[in-house]
């Protein structure tokens, strides 16, 4: 459901962005610090956007590695306790055993 409300909001954006765009064709100065230079605006304006959304696309992909190199790290860690847990529960049998064939040992 999540990802479908992503979705449509994101269609929602695109659209309401093209249009805005699409109403706004004159042509603008644009300053890049060492000239200046003649642009229609819709493509200021489209590749303002683009360029948002790589730069928020590329922070969602940062956190996603982070998010999955932890999972990972966790899972290791949870791999090694339990066989860490294992081994203890095995010694811990075996010295039951041990001590269970004394006691029989001794009463006979």
């Amino acid at each position: 459901m999540k990802a479908q409300t992503s979705i449509i909001l994101a269609i929602i954006f695109a659209l309401l962005v093209a249009t805005f765009a699409v109403i706004n064709v004159n042509a603008v100065p644009v300053n890049f610090l060492f000239f200046t230079r003649e642009a229609p605006l819709i493509l200021i304006i489209l590749i303002s956007v683009l360029m948002g959304s790589m730069i928020t696309a590329s922070f969602g992909f940062v956190k996603i590695y982070q998010l999955q190199r932890t999972i990972r790290q966790l899972k290791q860690e949870k791999q090694e306790n339990t066989a860490y847990g294992e081994q203890e529960l095995l010694d811990s049998n075996e010295e039951s055993n041990e001590d269970e064939a004394d006691t029989n040992h001794s009463k006979q």
